[in-house]
């Protein structure tokens, strides 16, 4: 059954559950006169202001050195869509020389820990730094590996930061979602902070086009490789 005004679609469903009927009401405000452009650049503009904002120092240093340094795999860990950054930067650091997997922390409980080695570090990715599951991980990963945890998070009251090593700070970010819910401009920071914190390693073991492409051997990246490195 619907309900239609000019401004408002309600849907309204029914959902039977052990004969009993529970009643739902959800509400869209629908906005057609939106000026698209405008507000594609204000998004674009939120994203660009956000990542500009992140403040650098020291704990940079500390988070590639540690990363330089250790023995073991990174273990990247995140729920939602900070997990999905969290698997592109392991995606990017295994590509660009360092051994890297993602662990979804839902799953450690679950017989995934036994991924972890001692000499493993764990890079923990949470805006909130409040998240259950990523917590319980890291709380249950210390008994698996003697290597430093780095927490890439934005929230000063938050429990990653007082399990982290070293933590990674994305500032205080406002989402430009009409909801202010949506996290876009805290994943693009988080992306982008991660991406600086791969590139910069990268150099620091001075990864060659060489190596770069034994590693990514297929498709246009590595077709790309494997042609400068024989035109040399």
């Amino acid at each position: 059954m619907f309900i239609i005004n000019w401004d408002y679609y309600s849907f309204l469903f029914w959902h039977n559950d052990l004969d009993r009927c529970n009643f739902f009401k959800i509400i869209f405000q629908v906005d057609s006169k939106i000026e698209i452009l405008p507000k594609v650049k204000e998004v674009l503009k939120a994203e660009a202001e956000a990542i500009n904002a992140v403040k650098i120092d020291s704990s940079y240093e500390e988070a590639i050195n540690i990363l330089f340094e250790s023995t073991g795999k990174i273990i990247t860990t995140g729920m939602g869509k900070a997990g999905f950054v969290a698997q592109k930067f392991a995606a990017i650091m295994s590509s660009t020389g360092t051994s890297s997997v993602f662990i979804h922390p839902a799953e450690a409980a679950h017989g995934d820990l036994g991924i972890i080695s001692k000499s493993d570090s764990i890079v923990a990715f949470s805006t909130s730094g409040k998240t259950r599951e990523v917590l319980e991980f890291i709380e249950l990963s210390r008994h698996m590996t003697n290597g430093s945890v780095i927490g890439i998070t934005s929230h000063s009251d938050s429990g990653l930061r007082q399990l982290s090593d070293v933590i990674i700070d994305m500032g205080v970010i406002l989402e430009p979602c009409p909801l202010g819910m949506t996290p876009t401009a805290s994943m693009a920071v988080m992306a982008a902070v991660s991406d600086a914190v791969a590139l910069v390693l990268m150099q620091k073991k001075g990864i060659t086009l060489e190596e770069y492409g034994l590693r990514h051997h297929g498709g246009y990246l590595g077709r790309r490789a494997r042609t400068d490195n024989s035109s040399d």
